[in-house]
């Protein structure tokens, strides 16, 4: 009895240490398989993070390609899912301190790699170009996703090393279990209400984490929430402010171009084209064999070194640069004040340029006009002045000769003298007449007159005054063609007209006096202040002579202005027929003719319907 009280008490002793060794082999092997489920469900989480890294990566990208709304909804839905898992598997991945740093730094760079794709839709979304252009050469997100996919690549390896380890302990551990499962069974009889008092904790040790988990994954999301938040308002008032620059950037007066260092334009805006005639896709090379650039005194070419682009690639700022350009297609220069600014980057090296063109042509034009205004002005005068005082001479004169012919009307070779000076008188007071309506001091008498008829009588007029070597020629309008003008001055100013061209015809030739109903377009209105559109009939003296040369014609119409000898000429002609048109609405302009020569052109208003005396 003893003994058998010794064995089974050995026997239990035995059963009990086989059961003990059982029980913590069956311990172990539940805690290698959990630590295995652990790896596997780690790992999968991982494959999830990456689909999802992938999914978001995609769906910008086909925004990017193809502007669908359905990609940026997906790129959304990926990103809002990717703070989440990078939560649960730093979570998971607590017991391994490694992996959890490595993962903290991943969600880093994600997040980087999600503010680059998020930019990218942005710039797609506002069809900025240049910002994606400049956004894609930094290749940043490739750097950021190059880092998360090493990243990720260390952590799978370093969780399937576990695996492997684990699942070797696992399986070792189930061989011995199993060889001494029968034996620990009393074991694990004996030691059943200490695993239930044991699993008893566990379970509230683990109800106690799941709650503290769930308390931190509610704080988690509320964050995740509100930051989401305040990212959608800020990318919303980024938005807005990009808008708002770039409407007005587009609305600027001024033309703007931003070049690199190389010259190429990386920015422009609508201005450019229509100030500069700047056309997508040119350098600053090819704009400047568009046009020449001279300094402000129009003569004197900018070299290459003076050029706005070189000056400010070189370091140079500056402010209301004034110089002209001349284009090949334009008679008259444009002026621009030009100012400059060069662009640094972070190291404080040139990376570009910023130039700002300010047409200031019309301001110039006003300026001369204004000159010539005052000029005339002050001649006006002048003249108004002379011809008052040459007037009461010649009214001493007139009266004179007029007592002079009556008392020698018995001596005729004398009254004959006495009618010449009379005759000359009144041609004096003739041009005294035109000096005074040049200086706005004599009264207009306009009436409606028929240009063909006048232009007739005119031609009749001129035959005698130009000589036999002048061929006159008229080509009139079929129709009537009325105006309403002083026909006293209107024959003076063809006069004037055909007096010119014969000067420049000495040897004799051909004129052509011409008469034409035209209607002037807005386009010519603008280009002419004095002038609204309409009908208009035009008159022209067309002549074979030498023509004028730019220079000259552009002086042309300036009081006393003339290219003629001393004695021949006085230089009112034209400065008077420019006046007398004008008074009338109309403009006088000189352009080369059909025939070889000068083609002096007067246009007038049209009187529709109108009945001449």
């Amino acid at each position: 009895m003893l003994s058998q009280r010794i064995f089974l008490g050995f026997g239990l002793s035995v059963l009990l240490v086989i059961s003990a060794a059982s029980i913590g082999l069956d311990v172990k092997s539940r805690s290698d398989a959990a630590q295995v489920d652990h790896t596997l469900a780690v790992l999968k989480k991982f494959t999830e993070l990456r689909l999802l890294l992938r999914r978001a990566e995609s769906a910008a990208r086909g925004f990017a390609l193809a502007s669908d709304s359905k990609f940026l909804g997906e790129f959304h839905d990926a990103q809002d899912k990717i703070a989440p898992a990078f939560a649960e598997l730093i979570e998971a991945t607590r017991d391994h301190p490694g992996q959890t740093q490595l993962l903290e730094a991943s969600e880093t760079l994600v997040a980087r790699r999600l503010a680059v794709s998020s930019e990218l839709l942005r710039l797609q979304g506002a069809g900025d170009a240049a910002g994606i252009t400049a956004l894609t050469a930094r290749q940043e997100g490739r750097t950021v996703m190059d880092a998360v996919s090493a990243n990720f690549d260390r952590l799978a390896a370093e969780e399937e090393r576990q695996l492997a380890v684990r699942s070797k302990d696992s399986r070792r551990t189930s061989i011995i279990l199993l060889a001494i499962d029968l034996a620990g069974a009393l074991l694990l009889l004996m030691i059943a209400a200490t695993l239930v008092r044991a699993a008893r904790q566990a379970n509230r040790d683990l109800e106690n984490s799941l709650q503290a988990t769930r308390a931190a994954n509610e704080s988690l999301e509320a964050a995740v929430a509100e930051r989401t938040a305040h990212l959608v308002a800020a990318h919303e008032e980024l938005r807005q402010s990009a808008s708002v620059l770039q409407s007005t950037f587009n609305s600027m007066a001024e033309a703007v171009l931003v070049i690199d260092t190389g010259g190429t334009v990386v920015l422009s805006n609508p201005a450019a084209q229509r100030v500069i005639r700047y056309q997508p896709g040119m350098n600053v090379e090819q704009l400047r064999t568009r046009t020449v650039m001279y300094r402000p005194d129009g003569s004197t070419p900018l070299s290459l070194d003076e050029m706005p682009a070189a000056r400010v690639l070189r370091g140079e700022q500056f402010d209301r640069t004034e110089v002209l350009t001349r284009r090949a297609d334009r008679r008259d220069p444009a002026h621009f004040v030009i100012s400059g600014r060069p662009l640094r980057d972070a190291g404080g090296a040139i990376s570009g340029a910023a130039l700002v063109y300010h047409d200031i042509t019309e301001a110039r034009d006003t300026e001369r006009q204004l000159q010539q205004a005052q000029k005339l002005d002050a001649i006006g005068k002048l003249t108004g002045g002379v011809a008052h005082d040459f007037n009461n001479m010649l009214t001493v004169i007139t009266g004179t000769t007029e007592t002079l012919v009556a008392g020698l009307a018995q001596q005729p070779a004398l009254q004959s003298v006495a009618c010449l000076i009379d005759d000359a008188a009144e041609r004096c007071t003739e041009l005294i007449r035109h000096l005074l309506a040049f200086a706005r001091k004599q009264p207009l008498q306009p009436r409606n007159v028929d240009i063909n008829g006048a232009m007739l009588d005119i031609a009749k007029l001129l035959r005698p005054t130009l000589g036999e070597q002048i061929e006159i020629e008229t080509v009139l309008e079929r129709e009537s063609a009325t105006s309403h003008i002083d026909p006293s001055q209107l024959a003076n100013s063809v006069l004037n007209m055909a007096i010119n061209a014969r000067d420049a015809m000495p040897d004799g030739a051909n004129l052509l006096l011409e008469t034409r109903n035209v209607v002037l377009d807005q386009a010519y209105a603008e280009a002419n202040a004095d002038v609204v559109p309409g009908r208009y009939v035009m008159l022209a003296v067309s002549d074979t002579g030498s023509g004028m040369t730019s220079d000259v014609r552009d002086k042309a119409f300036e009081p006393f202005f003339t290219t003629k000898e001393v004695g021949h000429g006085s230089g009112l002609g034209l400065s008077i027929v420019a006046e007398t048109v004008r008074e009338y609405r109309g403009t006088l302009t000189l352009t080369r003719s059909d025939l070889g020569g000068l083609k002096a052109e007067i246009v007038l208003p049209l009187v529709l319907g109108a009945e001449t005396p």
